[in-house]
């Protein structure tokens, strides 16, 4: 099996020993993201929704390096940092995601890179 990496100058550069994504076997997947501005490097520290919103602009610009979209996704992970903005990160994912929505885990840390509040990474596939 080949392992392709994907890179895209749309998302923030890896802050560690990293691929954004990698393609093998038919899947595509997405490290963590999280909400830096891949344009200014800046990091999106405002209201969780702001974050979540950045976070899943990076998984998109991702997506589509990798000739994908979000409705590629068939499992994706969450992680934040305190289970009271579920809601929010919910609210923010339905502006983007629609049915059938992929797989999907939230589960709360006690921290994440940079003191973001909110990271999700990916499993890509195309749909048949």
């Amino acid at each position: 099996m080949t392992k392709k990496t994907i890179f895209t100058d749309k998302a923030p550069k890896a802050i560690g020993p990293y691929s954004q994504a990698v393609s093998a076997g038919g899947f595509t997947f997405v490290s963590g993201q999280i909400a830096i501005n891949p344009e200014s490097g800046d990091l999106m520290n405002a209201s969780i929704q702001d974050q979540a919103e950045q976070v899943i602009k990076n998984l998109t610009a991702i997506c589509e390096e990798a000739n994908c979209s979000l409705s590629d996704i068939v499992k994706l992970t969450i992680n934040i940092t305190d289970m009271n903005d579920f809601a929010a990160v919910n609210e923010t994912m339905q502006k983007y995601f629609t049915e059938p929505y992929p797989a999907r885990a939230t589960v709360e840390v006690s921290a994440l890179p940079l003191g973001v509040n909110v990271e999700m990474d990916a499993v890509l596939t195309k749909h048949e």
